[in-house]
């Protein structure tokens, strides 16, 4: 029995991923060429652009707690 995944799943599976065109075709030519080494470097690529995007909304999330959290404090001032 094959582990062999079609080329059309590992397609499937960057787009879902978020990887662009560019990156997919990249990918798609080093599948073909059996370079391990450059896929991996890819994918590690968009991955750490990825966690970038999460640490960034991460920061947003921050600000707006923090503001949430001086207009409660705000309130609670003055209804003492």
């Amino acid at each position: 029995m094959s582990n062999k995944i079609t080329k059309e799943a590992i397609e499937q599976n960057l787009k879902d991923a978020g990887c662009d065109c560019d990156t997919i075709t990249c990918f798609m030519n080093c599948n073909e060429s059996g370079n391990k080494s450059d896929q991996k470097t890819l994918l590690s690529r968009h991955r750490k652009k990825l966690l970038d995007k999460v640490h960034e909304g991460q920061k947003c999330i921050d600000c707006l707690d923090y503001l949430v959290y001086q207009i409660e404090k705000e309130d609670e001032e003055k209804n003492k």
